[in-house]
């Protein structure tokens, strides 16, 4: 067995007779090496195997969220110790194809991934003003070998998106599936929209009932000036979806509360202990690592209210109604991020970060769970 594995069969080991883990930060994208000028927009999901997959954008000219941008992914077999080459799972030569959103089906161990895509001539005002040449179009792949290939991706637009509505993004970050109540088994993508006759910024889930088979529409929220969103299930069987605001009056994320499995969503408002500087987030569930504390909950921003800054993982031991312990991951600049619980109970957070700005690294960090409640 080889140093790596060695480490990786040591922190499982500290980790599962409760010890600490020592936090590790390891570069997976770097921007400009590998052909690409820039790696953003980082998602990351467990196969039912244990498989880390970490995936991107790889934005071939430069930081823009429009033209030449290809679906990347990495894969680690180790828990993140090491990591393989990239792959491309999808370059439709020019065109933007984006927003990474995985899910794993644990039934049946097919890992999903929902991504948006435009021509890479048309950008985000145009699209949402209605003059661009296309729109924002929705697509799905999929691997049933754990992440080694993937199917050619297949548009599901007409199920997933009203035709009264012009920008369009899945995630970014990881989906779900359900575990409880009459709805358990479903797949459910957090994701967000924008109105062509008003312009207000909402989110919404679509969700499969079939493992994939095929994909509809669920609820979108009561108000708007919320966009990038994540949804995590509670133990209680509710829902709450983690939203991106836009009402510069509070700099703090919203959330809202679905009690019918994404088909309808209440209670929106916002949550004072999360502030952000408008900006995506993670949301994870772990109490099902953890035992008796079922009410555990995982959150990654850069936890500033005015600038992309101090990305923080923070935990509430109540199902997001406190959020007591917060452990800072990088103080410098940093932006997107996404949670996952890895099989050996640490928690590893993919996230942009860098030094002179947050776009330089797509960077892998896993920590102890013991840590993060330590920083009370």
């Amino acid at each position: 067995m080889n140093f790596f594995r060695w480490t990786s069969l040591l922190l499982t080991l500290f980790v599962s007779a409760g010890a600490y883990a020592e936090l590790i930060q390891t570069p997976i994208f770097v921007s400009g090496e590998d052909g690409y000028d820039t790696y953003r927009i980082p998602a990351v999901a467990v196969s039912k195997q244990g498989t880390v997959l970490a995936f991107c954008e790889g934005r071939m000219a430069g930081r823009s969220d429009t033209g030449n941008i290809d679906m990347l992914v990495k894969r680690s077999t180790d828990n993140g110790v090491t990591w393989s080459k990239q792959q491309i799972i999808w370059d439709d030569v020019g065109n933007t194809c984006g927003n990474p959103a995985p899910v794993v089906d644990q039934k049946t161990g097919t890992i999903f991934l929902l991504m948006t895509w435009n021509r890479g001539d048309d950008h985000e005002r145009d699209i949402i003003d209605l003059k661009s040449k296309d729109t924002r179009r929705v697509f799905v792949t999929q691997s049933n070998d754990d992440g080694l290939s993937w199917s050619t991706p297949k548009e599901i637009t007409s199920n997933t998106k009203k035709p009264t509505w012009t920008w369009y993004a899945t995630g970014p970050g990881a989906g779900i599936q359900l575990k409880k109540g009459k709805h358990k088994g479903r797949l459910v993508i957090p994701c967000d929209h924008i109105e062509a006759k008003t312009k207000h910024y909402y989110s919404h889930v679509i969700y499969s009932d079939d493992h994939g088979a095929t994909w509809q529409l669920g609820g979108s929220t009561p108000e708007h000036q919320v966009n990038e969103c994540e949804v995590v299930e509670l133990n209680t069987g509710e829902l709450m979806l983690n939203m991106r605001n836009y009402d510069r009056e509070k700099h703090q994320r919203q959330v809202a509360i679905s009690r019918d499995g994404g088909d309808t969503w209440t209670d929106q408002h916002h949550d004072t202990a999360l502030i952000e500087p408008i900006c995506q987030a993670s949301i994870r569930r772990v109490g099902k690592m953890r035992g008796k504390h079922k009410q555990d909950l995982l959150f990654s921003n850069p936890a500033n209210e005015t600038k992309r800054l101090n990305m923080t993982i923070r935990l509430s031991r109540d199902n997001g109604k406190n959020w007591p312990h917060a452990l800072v991951l990088h103080e410098g600049p940093s932006a997107y991020s996404d949670l996952v619980v890895l099989d050996n109970g640490l928690v590893g957070c993919l996230y942009e970060r860098g030094d002179k700005h947050a776009y330089e690294t797509i960077t892998f960090a896993t920590t102890s769970f013991e840590d993060i409640v330590a920083t009370d």
